[in-house]
C-alpha cells in the first residue's frame, strides 16, 4: 500500500495539465505541496521546464522536487516526495493568463499519450486538466470538446465509443442525456433510444467503476410538474415514460419521469444514487450550487477511466497561487477509487 491508501499492484494516474496559460499546472503543484505522501500514484505529463518556470512563480520550488522518469512503470519508484513527471516531446512556454498556439502541439499530445497509456494498461486512470479549446482550434483542433476528442481517440481500436458526462460530488451525481446544444433544440434531440443508451451506460460503469451493484437511477421530466400526463408538454409521456419502462424491463432500477423541481432536497436525493437529467442546466446548476468547488467531471462509456475537475482554466488567476485545488483532488481520488473498484470486479 502506498502513503496514500493506494494499491500498488494498480498502474499510476496519468495526469495532464490542459491550457499552459491556466490553473492547471498551478493547481497540480500546489496538491503536491500539500499532500505529497496522501496522493495516490501518478506522473504528469508536461514540459519540465513550463512546470518548473511555474513552481517558481508560485514559490514552489523549494518544496517540490521533479523526478524525471522515461516510461510510466517508473512512477513506481519515484521518491514519494518528488512529482514524477514524464517530459512531453512538444516544448511549451510558461506564460500564465495568456495562451499561445505554439502550447497547443503539448496540450494535445499529453491528452493523447495518457489515453494510449491507459488503453495499455500501464496507467489506471487519465486526469485530465482543462483546456482552451480556441486556443486548440487555433492549431488544428476540430472536436467540439475534450470528452468528444477522447472519444475519438478511444474508439480507434474499431469499437464505437459513446461518451456520458457524469457530474459528481459528495451530495449529488447527476448526467445530463443532452448536453452543448441550444435549449431550444433540446426536446427534439430527446429520444427514447438516446435516453435508454446513456442509462445503460450509466448503470454499467456505476456496476463496474463505482462499486454499486444495483444502482438506483432517478430520471427527470422534461417539462415542468414532469408535464403533468400531457397537460404540459407532451415528451414527457411520449418519450421518456418508455424509456425508463424500457430500462426496467431489462432490470435497471430506474424511476421517473419526476418533476426537476422536487427531485433535489435531501430527501429526494436520498433515494437514488444518480439524477438522469434532460438538458445541461438542469443537471449542472443543483451540482454545481451544492458543491462548486468538489465536483468531478467524469466521462463514463470509455474503455478507460477519465475523470476532470468540473471548472475551466482559469487563465485570469493562473500564476497567483489562488487558485482552489479541491475539485482536481477530488477527481484524482474519485479516479484511483474507481480504477480499484474496476480491478476489484476483475477478480476472481
Amino acid at each position: 500500500m502506498t502513503a496514500g491508501g493506494g494499491d500498488t499492484r494498480l498502474a499510476p494516474l496519468a495526469v495532464t495539465l490542459g491550457e499552459p496559460s491556466g490553473v492547471g499546472a498551478d493547481i497540480v503543484l500546489m496538491l503536491k505541496a500539500a499532500k505529497a505522501d496522501a496522493l495516490p500514484p501518478l506522473f504528469v505529463l508536461a514540459d519540465p521546464d513550463m512546470l518548473s518556470a511555474r513552481a517558481s512563480r508560485l514559490g514552489l520550488s523549494g518544496r517540490i522536487r521533479f523526478e524525471t522518469i522515461a516510461a510510466p512503470e517508473d512512477a513506481a519508484g519515484a521518491r514519494p516526495e518528488a512529482l514524477a513527471l514524464l517530459p512531453l516531446e512538444n516544448r511549451q512556454t510558461e506564460t500564465p493568463g495568456t495562451p499561445r498556439p505554439a502550447n497547443g502541439a503539448g496540450t494535445i499530445e499529453a491528452i493523447d499519450r495518457g489515453v494510449g497509456f491507459c488503453l495499455d494498461g500501464r496507467a489506471s486512470a487519465i486526469v485530465t486538466g482543462p483546456i482552451d479549446k480556441k486556443a486548440l482550434y487555433d492549431v488544428g483542433f476540430r472536436h467540439p470538446g475534450h470528452t468528444e476528442y477522447l472519444a475519438e481517440l478511444c474508439s480507434r481500436s474499431g469499437t464505437p465509443v459513446v461518451p456520458v458526462m457524469l457530474l459528481t460530488g459528495p451530495e449529488l451525481s447527476c448526467v445530463p442525456v443532452t448536453i452543448h446544444i441550444p435549449l431550444a433544440d433540446v426536446p427534439a434531440a430527446l429520444t427514447r433510444d438516446l435516453i435508454v443508451e446513456t442509462c445503460r451506460i450509466t448503470a454499467a460503469d456505476y456496476r463496474r467503476r463505482l462499486g454499486i451493484a444495483a444502482p438506483r437511477l432517478a430520471v427527470a421530466g422534461l417539462n415542468p410538474h414532469a408535464g403533468e400526463k400531457g397537460a404540459i408538454g407532451e415528451e414527457d409521456e411520449a418519450v421518456i415514460r418508455p424509456a425508463i419502462e424500457a430500462l426496467r424491463a431489462e432490470g435497471i432500477d430506474a424511476v421517473g419521469p419526476l418533476p426537476a423541481d422536487t427531485m433535489f432536497h435531501p430527501p429526494a436525493r436520498a433515494r437514488y444514487d444518480v439524477a438522469i437529467c434532460m438538458y445541461h442546466d438542469q443537471a449542472l446548476i443543483p451540482a454545481k450550487t451544492l458543491a462548486f468547488d468538489e465536483t468531478v467531471n467524469v466521462t463514463l462509456g470509455l474503455p478507460i477511466i477519465r475523470t476532470s475537475p468540473d471548472h475551466g482554466t482559469a487563465a485570469d488567476i493562473a500564476g497567483t497561487g489562488t487558485a482552489r485545488p479541491d475539485s482536481f483532488a477530488a477527481a484524482i481520488a474519485l479516479a484511483w477509487k474507481m480504477a480499484a473498484s474496476e480491478a476489484a470486479a476483475k477478480t476472481p
